[in-house]
């Protein structure tokens, strides 16, 4: 029988191989969107695993999430300076850092921070050290640039197409171990040298967070004529941040307990700042991705429900075509079952296989994706099936063998003579 089988098939190779392309087809969307969303989901929770608490002015919580942790460039409105130190003298809390950015070069963000931050959140040095002087850079893993290179800031990034400060170069002295998120395309500076690249600092009269130099901290696109300030390549890292402090677009803070993250979120939402778990905002998110998901899962099983349709009018249509055929095997003594099982059989075997390959090609488009992602974002996302798959697989296998059994019971009910008749 199963000889016989193969070279059926064989004997109508052109008619099985769309078929199975089309059964393929349609799975490997559904797939390739599961994998995708599912992926998205773990990738960026792991990115902000990392970061408790994120305390920023008023605005948009989910912007200040996606500029601070995830580096997405954006103008972020200020919240003051002096706050930073408040924070550090709290006993709820076990450090604080500043971010400040709107600087790139060759399209990295060039990030303000401090060794702390560096120190607490990444996994150690693969190569050289942390920057101990203003004019001295540390560089995300995925960065491709080798230590002892010379970065000059440009404003804004690449797209925005801002101006180069001319005058002012970080020397790479140290390069991180892949962390498996943004901060891997980062380059990381002391935050003092980004104040004085934007003409801010404890020299300079402390301005309103409305202002423009300090907005020019955040934001990512700047005036030609605006006022520039310098570093001083070989001044020492000053981390003990007074009432001077200019304003900044976010402080990341570690709390000393979970507790202790509850009553900070409260102390500080109002009064002009916010604080914000990550996963509270990325939860929102996830709800968004959860619709998107949901619109396309229904296209595709769409798609599923038109093959389906197709593929039950086709072998219909086929197994009528051979009618004589089946009459002839039955004339030769097969038995009703076997010519049922033949049938079964011959259709069961091409959806099988294209909805094998199905689950090969949405796992690979989904592995596409999720490269192009991180190469653009450096959120590494995890592509991968799971148990849930395993039964969607098993699912689509039970719906084809239903699905098989309709023609086949066509060929099971005809009669020898009917058929060698017509």
């Amino acid at each position: 029988m199963i000889g016989f089988i193969v070279a059926d098939l064989r004997r109508l190779w052109l008619g099985c191989a769309v078929v199975v392309l089309l059964v393929a087809l349609a799975t490997a969307l559904g797939v390739a969107v599961t994998l995708q969303e599912r992926s998205l989901r773990l990738g960026s929770a792991r990115a902000a695993d990392k970061f408790d608490l994120v305390i920023g002015a008023s605005g948009s919580e989910t912007q200040l999430i996606l500029s601070s942790i995830f580096l997405q460039p954006a103008p972020l409105p200020l919240v003051d300076g002096e706050l930073l130190s408040k924070l550090a003298a709290d006993p709820r809390v076990a450090w604080a850092a500043p971010v400040g950015f709107g600087d790139s070069f060759a399209g990295y963000p060039i990030v303000g921070t401090t060794t702390t931050l560096v120190t607490s959140t990444t996994p150690g040095f693969g190569e050289g050290r942390m920057f101990a002087a203003e004019g001295e850079a540390v560089l995300g893993a995925s960065v491709i640039l080798p230590v002892g290179a010379v970065v000059k800031p440009m404003h804004g990034t690449a797209e925005t197409g801002g101006p180069t400060h001319t005058d002012i170069a970080y020397k790479v002295v140290g390069k991180l171990k892949p962390t498996g998120t943004p901060w891997d395309r980062a380059i990381l500076v002391p935050i003092q040298a980004v104040w004085h690249v934007h003409g801010l600092g404890a020299e300079h009269e402390h301005e309103d967070a409305s202002t423009e130099p300090a907005a020019a901290v955040a934001s990512t696109t700047h005036d030609e004529d605006h006022h520039h300030g310098g570093i001083d390549p070989d001044a020492p890292l000053v981390e003990d941040f007074g009432a001077d402090t200019p304003g900044l677009p976010a402080i990341l803070v570690k709390p000393k307990s979970i507790a202790d993250a509850y009553r900070l979120r409260q102390a500080y939402r109002g009064n002009g700042t916010v604080a914000v778990f990550p996963g509270e905002v990325l939860t929102g998110l996830y709800a968004t991705l959860g619709d998107a998901k949901m619109v396309l899962s229904a296209v595709a099983a769409g798609s599923q429900a038109l093959v389906a349709a197709a593929l039950a009018l086709v072998t219909v249509i086929h197994v009528g075509q051979r009618r004589r055929q089946i009459g002839a095997l039955r004339a030769f003594g097969a038995p009703r079952g076997a010519v049922f099982l033949i049938v079964w059989l011959e259709l069961l075997l091409l959806v099988a296989l294209g909805i094998g390959l199905g689950f090969v090609c949405g796992l690979l488009a989904a592995q596409f994706g999720a490269h192009l992602f991180t190469a653009k974002s450096g959120v590494i996302l995890p592509v991968g099936f799971t148990r849930d798959d395993v039964r969607l697989a098993l699912f689509l296998l039970g719906f084809a063998a239903v699905l098989s059994a309709v023609p086949a019971l066509l060929a099971y009910r005809q009669s020898p003579a009917q058929a060698l008749r017509s």
